[in-house]
């Protein structure tokens, strides 16, 4: 996996701007369709709360994306933020 200069965009970034906003899905919304509070999908929306693969799983199955998908931008996220200097 290749490790730019700049950081990439976040989970909680695609999420609102490649699905949410595209769709006209709510927080409130999308809570309900993943079966979870919607402080946990306004967690995700803000960067306050990693993609775990449980989670992944459920996007995968809310939005019709992969299970992968959700896991390689978390990782992508993961990886630059520990290249970086302390």
């Amino acid at each position: 996996m290749l490790i730019t200069a700049r950081k990439p965009a976040t989970a909680g970034q695609i999420l609102v701007e490649e699905f949410m906003r595209p769709m006209g899905l709510s927080q409130t919304e999308l809570a309900e369709a993943m079966g979870v509070r919607r402080r946990h999908v306004d967690e995700l929306c803000s960067d306050h709360r990693s993609v775990t693969a449980d989670t992944a799983a459920t996007l995968a199955r809310v939005f019709g994306t992969s299970t992968k998908f959700w896991l390689n931008v978390q990782r992508r996220n993961d990886l630059w933020e520990a290249s970086q200097p302390s």
